[in-house]
């Protein structure tokens, strides 16, 4: 499993990676495989600012829908266009080409609520 040191992790396995007052967010390697082939991706929020853990859109895969949430507070500036035709690079490159928003954000402080890559590989291998 995949748990990249440089990121910040939430309990619901999305991933943020902070640039500056940005972060892109994503989900996990261990999110993409418990879903399976994601087949479409759902985001309307550009433009808005969401509070921590408030829903920013859907992920459809082959076994389910689930809500993608906000890690901290932010405005989502940008959504990958690159999802829109090609949303199975969620599962081959989940850290990388396949991150789902880039957000500025609202409150610097609560990335440092997020779990380091030990606790989420606590968190996955309990």
């Amino acid at each position: 499993m995949n748990v990249p040191e440089n990121l910040k992790y939430t309990k619901d396995h999305e991933w943020l990676k902070v640039t500056g007052n940005e972060a892109l967010v994503g989900i996990t390697d261990f999110a993409q495989g418990e879903l399976g082939d994601v087949v479409y991706l759902e985001i309307e929020t550009v433009g808005e600012t969401l509070e921590k853990e408030e829903a920013l859109g859907s992920i459809e895969a082959v076994k389910t829908v689930s809500d993608i949430f906000m890690p901290v507070s932010g405005e989502i500036i940008e959504k990958n266009p690159k999802l829109e035709s090609n949303p199975e690079t969620v599962n081959k490159d989940p850290y990388g080409e396949g991150w789902m928003v880039k957000i500025k954000l609202a409150n610097p402080g609560e990335v440092n609520e997020l779990l380091s890559a030990a606790d989420y590989k606590t968190l996955i291998s309990a």
